[in-house]
């Protein structure tokens, strides 16, 4: 793979028939380094945050000569002292020796202890180069030598707090380059930044590391939907708008469901964020740029076209000079991130959004959230304080209620295997498709085929599905196979592709501690649901139903339970994992999804069939040893299932299932 090294290369005439005089001579800076792709799985497992990701971005504008128009910059690495300046010594220590050979024999333990982080011989390489590209490409356009630039790093950064990397970030790279800028070169003349993170998770990292500073205007848009969504808490809602010097200068914009599109997104810049950035006149911008909220993406569930990605980039085009840093973020469908990019990089070339039209409104709950957020900062942005005119806010696209789904961990499906034709016709009402965006769309064709040939494979493989928490009452498992709800749920499930019931259900007790934690779930209402240690000790004894069921059916359970949005083109857990689980000394396989049963543990075999629950990761059990994820008793409709499905399982009386659970609520862990 060729990288043009010319930093002082300048757009080539060959391009200035397209563009004015003045747009010919844009200088901008794009910064690209195979070394980040170092940072990869240990063991060579598929992650949705991998190497391929950037090599596709790059690979697309080598493609559409996107390179021989820009500036092309190369990777440095930042150093220990401006990286110091937002994460603690601790942090940097372990990041900058994690690869080390003197951590070869428990970088995977330590990984472990962190909320969906992995560590390779790679990632210390890769951490640095991400954050010092940040760095590198900001000062340059702060200086004045580029117009504007993109940085197309990996590991991302926006999760990464001071002390704790999480959610696949290491170092904190936007915030590094943010307090870089503002703190280290003081006499570039920036004194107001606007961050703005529109990956579809959270920037939860960086709103902490300026939570407190009125010379960073950071904006967040992204799933929120009452703190289930990753990264899973109340830090993300609306009313979290700062402290102390900060109040006000800290916006968040929480979607309450998935599915959002151009039209949500732009309807929140028209009347948050351009308004605000009106006032706040910052004399630099620098973005986030995850694109998971890309239409395709799987982990995302979202709907934004690189049509929307171009105008939302567009419109911050008009303040500070159009001095703008684009630094990757998430973005996990090799062909949404790669063509999403390439519609930004033609925006800052050509200062113009790409050719495409979105004819859609909003969902009713994108106004709601930004009349909230409106009506919340408004004393602090007087730009913000007028009413929406009735006849804007009216105009709204329906919310299909078959997306939505019941789970213990709170996961909403957006599985298109599971779509029925009606869904699809209510999404080609709220989605229009773009004529020239083909290769989006025929992803999509192929994302909501149902059939797909891993289906085939597993359907003739039979596991064990070991139940602990409702669904071991028979017809609140059933909903996770044939759909529907039972009393008590607040949500339908979607179901399986294949809706065959259980062949065969058995009871088992196994030495495994059951407990009860989180707050609350918007399936149950407020109070814990059921996990188990992952661990096995002799002295516990948890009951379990087992249902017989194929390979297939458990992955899209397991989807269900955890996965907020995903294609199904490739199964969750696959035969090869099941070979895997069933043969490691840890007998269990964490799958980096973010939900809260993401861990499938193996607990044997039956009848010569294999043995598989899911539970909570082994960092979340640490979490819940800690106090930091809070143990909480169920609530009665939720203690009602599991009652029911212990004494019509003929494990228990009615008064024992409720001292079963008793037990294993007051039982410290």
């Amino acid at each position: 793979m060729e990288i043009m090294n010319s930093e002082t290369e300048k757009p080539s005439s060959d391009d200035s028939s397209s563009t004015s005089n003045s747009q010919s001579q844009r200088r901008v800076g794009i910064l690209y380094d195979e070394r980040m792709c170092k940072h990869s799985t240990p063991d060579g497992d598929h992650h949705p945050e991998n190497p391929n990701r950037i090599r596709a971005i790059w690979n697309k504008l080598q493609i559409a000569r996107i390179p021989q128009r820009c500036v092309v910059l190369n990777a440095k690495e930042a150093e220990d002292r401006f990286i110091l300046n937002v994460h603690s010594k601790k942090h940097v220590n372990l990041i900058k020796n994690i690869s080390s050979k003197e951590f070869d024999s428990r970088r995977n333990k330590i990984a472990a202890k962190f909320n969906s982080i992995y560590f390779n011989e790679g990632s210390s390489e890769s951490a640095y180069l991400a954050a010092g590209s940040v760095v590198d490409v900001a000062e340059r356009v702060a200086k004045g030598e580029l117009n504007s630039a993109f940085a197309i790093v990996r590991p991302p950064g926006h999760h990464a707090e001071h002390n704790e990397a999480m959610g696949f970030c290491l170092h904190n790279n936007v915030a590094i380059a943010t307090s870089f800028l503002l703190n280290e070169r003081r006499e570039l003349g920036i004194k107001k930044i606007l961050i703005v993170d529109w990956d579809v998770h959270h920037g939860n990292g960086t709103q902490k590391m300026f939570w407190k500073d009125s010379r960073v205007l950071f904006f967040s848009v992204h799933r929120h939907e009452f703190g289930t969504f990753y990264p899973a808490n109340d830090d993300g809602f609306y009313t979290m708008i700062g402290e102390g010097p900060g109040a006000g200068y800290n916006i968040n914009v929480p979607w309450e469901n998935g599915r959002c599109g151009d039209a949500d997104y732009l309807a929140v810049w028209d009347h948050i964020l351009i308004p605000v950035a009106k006032e706040f006149n910052p004399d630099i911008i620098i973005i986030s740029a995850g694109f998971d909220a890309a239409v395709g993406d799987p982990l995302g569930g979202c709907r934004v076209t690189p049509y929307g990605y171009s105008v939302m980039l567009k419109k911050l085009m008009n303040f500070a000079q159009g001095k703008i840093v684009l630094a990757l973020e998430g973005g996990y469908n090799l062909d949404s991130i790669a063509n999403s990019v390439l519609a930004c990089m033609q925006v800052l070339l050509e200062n113009k959004p790409i050719n495409g039209s979105s004819e859609a409104y909003p969902f009713e709950s994108t106004w709601r959230v930004i009349q909230a957020v409106r009506q919340g900062l408004k004393v602090f942005w007087p730009t913000l304080a007028d009413e929406l005119p009735t006849t804007l806010i009216s105009q709204t696209a329906p919310v299909p209620n078959i997306l939505f789904l019941s789970s213990d961990s709170e996961v909403e499906d957006d599985n298109g295997a599971q779509a029925s034709e009606d869904l699809e016709e209510v999404l080609q009402g709220i989605i229009q498709p773009l004529s020239n965006l083909k290769v989006d769309e025929d992803h999509q064709d192929k994302d909501n085929n149902a059939y797909n040939p891993w289906r085939s494979e597993l359907s003739k493989i039979d596991v064990w599905y070991a139940s602990f928490g409702s669904n071991m009452w028979k017809p609140r498992f059933l909903c996770y196979v044939e759909g529907g709800q039972v009393e008590g749920m607040q949500r339908p499930c979607t179901g399986s592709f294949d809706k065959t019931p259980p062949k065969e259900i058995l009871w088992r007790t196994y030495p495994h501690r059951l407990f009860f934690g989180r707050e609350s779930s918007s399936s149950w209402g407020p109070g814990g649901v059921a996990f188990l240690n992952p661990k096995s000790k002799i002295q516990d004894k948890a009951h379990l139903c087992l249902y017989r069921i194929t390979l297939e059916q458990f992955n899209d359970i397991l989807c269900q339970e955890n996965v907020r949005s995903y294609s199904m083109t490739s199964p969750l857990f696959d035969l090869d994992d099941l070979i895997s689980v069933a043969s490691n000394e840890s007998n269990s396989r964490e799958l980096q999804m973010g939900g809260w049963y993401s861990n499938v543990v193996y607990l044997g075999k039956e009848e010569d069939i294999p043995i598989l629950t899911m539970t909570c990761m082994n960092s979340d059990m640490e979490s819940f040893k800690s106090g930091k994820h809070p143990i909480v008793a169920p609530c009665k409709a939720y203690m009602n299932t599991l009652v029911r499905g212990l004494v019509e399982g003929g494990q228990f009386s009615e008064e024992e299932a409720m001292a079963y659970i008793q037990e294993a609520t007051k039982k410290p862990l």
